[in-house]
C-alpha cells in the first residue's frame, strides 16, 4: 500500500487539548517554517475553539493568524476543524453566513475543511459541503465516533456512503474522546475501505492511553492519513506523538518517508513551549496522564472534569457514580447522541439534575430540551413520541433539517457590524461571538489611534485560565 501520511496537530488541536488553545500567535510564528519543510500531509492550524480564543483571549485577529501562517507554510495543505452549521460558533447559522464563512476560509489559505456535525446528521453538513465544493477545496467529513448498540459498523459504512454520495474527498474518524479500541480500529477502518472509493483518517485522543495502538492497527487496515502531535504537546488529552509513530513506521510497508531529525527540530521548539506553558500554569499535569476511567463509563474526559465540577458546587460529590449511572439512561431517553460537544454538556448536565433532584426529569435544562425538540438535529435513534412530548410539551417538534428554519442573515450581520468592519472577514467574527468580536474591534482601532498602553496589551497577549 501506499506510504500513511501524518497530519501534525499541534497548532490547532494539540493546543487545544492541553493549553485550551491560549497559544499566541508570537508562539507559533517562529516553528511555521520548519514545519513547511517536513513534508506532512497537512498542518491542522485554525477552526475548532481557536478562532473564538483568538477574539476572546489573546487579542488576536484570527484571520490575520491565518494569513500569516499561510504565507509561511506556502508548501503544506492548511487544515482548518469546521462544526457544519454551527460553523465556529455554538448555534445553528442560515445556509448564507455558512457559505460566506467556507469561501473566506479558502480565500485566506485553507486547504482542507474538516467537517464533523455532533448528531451524525447529514443535513447538518450540507451546505458546508457543498460550499466547500464550490471552492476548490479539499471536504473530509467526520464520523463523529463513539459506542453503543446503534454503533454498528453497518451504522458507520452506511454514514460513510451517504457522506461520499454527497460529495466528501475524504472520511475522518472523529475519535474525539479516545473510545477507539484498536482490534475495533482495525474492523471499522477495513469496512470502511470496502464501502467508500476515498481516503481514510482517523483522528484520536490520547486520553484513555490507547491511541498509539489504535493508530497502528488502523493503519494495518487501510488507513491513509492519521492525526499526531509533536511529543512535548502529545499524550494525555492530545494526541499520539508524531515522532512515535514515524519511527514505529519506518521501514515498513506504511513508511511514512518523514525524517526524524527534522522532526527534532520542531521537537525542541515545542519542549520549550511545554517548559512554558508550565511555569505559566497554561499546562496543567494532569492533563498530561492518562483517564483509563473514559473507557468505564464510556464518558469523554472533559465531560467527566464537568460532571464532578457541577457536583462538587452543589456539594453532592458522593453522588458522582449516581450520575455516571444515570449518563447512559438519559443518553437513550434523547435518542443516543454522540458524547461530544454539545451533545455531552447537554446529557450530563441533565443526568445531574436527574440524580440531585432525586426525580428524573423533574427539571429539564433549556439545551436538553431543544436536544429532545429537535434542535440540534435528528439523534440516531428516534426518540420515543412519549418521552418527547413529556420534555417539550405542546412545542411543535422540529423535524426538518433545523437550519431550513432560519431565514439569511448575512445581510442583517454586514448591517449590525458595519460600524466596526475594516475587512471583509469582520462580519464573520461578529456574527459568530458577537459582544466578543466588539470589544475585539473596539480594542483594535483604539490601539491604531495609540490609546492602548504597550502594558495593557501585554497583559491581554496570553490570559491565564
Amino acid at each position: 500500500m501506499a506510504k500513511v501520511k501524518i497530519t501534525e496537530t499541534l497548532i490547532r488541536d494539540a493546543n487545544q487539548s492541553l493549553i485550551a488553545t491560549r497559544m499566541p500567535m508570537e508562539d507559533i510564528l517562529p516553528v511555521l517554517k520548519s514545519m513547511d519543510e517536513v513534508g506532512y500531509h497537512s498542518a491542522e492550524v485554525w477552526g475548532g475553539a481557536t478562532f473564538d480564543s483568538c477574539l476572546r483571549f489573546l487579542n488576536e485577529d484570527p484571520w490575520e493568524r491565518l494569513r500569516i501562517i499561510r504565507e509561511n507554510m506556502p508548501n503544506t495543505k492548511l487544515q482548518m476543524l469546521f462544526r457544519g452549521q454551527n460553523m465556529l460558533g455554538y448555534r445553528h447559522y442560515a445556509d448564507d453566513v455558512v457559505e460566506y464563512f467556507v469561501k473566506k476560509s479558502v480565500d485566506n489559505g485553507i486547504d482542507i475543511l474538516r467537517v464533523f456535525d455532533a448528531l451524525n446528521d447529514i443535513r447538518n453538513l450540507k451546505t458546508a459541503i457543498s460550499a466547500t465544493k464550490k471552492v476548490g477545496a479539499h471536504l473530509q467529513a467526520c464520523l463523529s465516533y463513539t459506542t453503543g448498540e446503534v454503533f454498528t459498523l453497518e451504522y458507520y459504512t452506511n454514514y460513510a456512503k451517504q457522506l461520499e454520495n454527497e460529495g466528501a474527498d475524504s472520511i475522518c474518524i472523529k475519535d474525539m474522546a479516545g473510545l477507539l479500541k484498536p482490534y475495533d480500529a482495525y474492523d471499522l477502518v477495513k469496512a470502511l475501505k470496502e464501502t467508500v472509493k476515498i481516503p481514510i483518517q482517523v483522528h484520536s485522543h490520547y486520553t484513555s492511553g490507547l491511541a498509539s495502538m489504535t493508530l497502528m492497527k488502523a493503519i494495518e487496515a487501510g488507513a491513509d492519513v492519521v492525526d499526531t502531535a509533536i511529543s512535548p504537546m502529545a499524550l494525555g488529552t492530545s494526541h499520539a506523538p508524531t515522532e512515535s509513530i514515524v519511527a514505529a513506521l519506518q521501514g515498513t510497508e506504511y513508511d511514512t518517508g518523514l525524517d526524524l531529525s527534522k522532526l527534532n527540530v520542531i521537537r525542541e521548539y515545542a519542549a520549550e513551549l511545554n517548559k512554558k506553558y508550565l511555569e505559566k500554569g497554561l499546562l496543567d499535569p494532569k492533563v498530561m496522564g492518562v483517564n483509563a476511567n473514559t473507557l468505564l463509563y464510556q464518558v469523554p474526559g472533559g465531560m467527566l472534569s464537568n460532571l464532578i465540577s457541577q457536583l462538587k458546587q452543589a456539594g453532592k460529590s458522593d453522588l458522582l457514580d449516581d450520575v455516571l449511572n444515570e449518563v447512559p439512561r438519559v443518553r437513550a431517553d434523547a435518542g443516543y447522541p454522540p458524547l461530544v460537544t454539545p451533545s455531552s454538556q447537554i446529557v450530563g448536565t441533565q443526568a445531574v439534575y436527574n440524580v440531585i433532584l432525586g426525580e428524573r426529569y423533574k427539571m429539564v435544562t433549556h439545551e436538553f430540551k431543544g436536544l429532545v425538540r429537535g434542535e440540534y438535529g435528528k439523534t440516531p435513534v428516534q426518540i420515543d413520541e412519549e418521552f418527547r412530548k413529556k420534555i417539550i410539551g405542546d412545542e411543535e417538534p422540529i423535524d426538518c433539517r433545523p437550519a431550513d428554519l432560519i431565514e439569511p442573515e448575512l445581510e442583517r450581520f454586514k448591517a449590525e457590524a458595519g460600524k466596526y468592519t475594516e475587512k471583509e472577514e469582520d462580519v464573520l467574527s461578529y456574527a459568530q461571538f458577537n459582544e466578543v468580536a466588539v470589544k475585539f474591534f473596539e480594542k483594535r482601532a483604539a490601539e491604531k489611534v495609540g490609546l492602548d498602553t504597550a502594558h495593557s496589551d501585554k497583559e491581554n497577549k496570553v490570559m491565564p485560565l
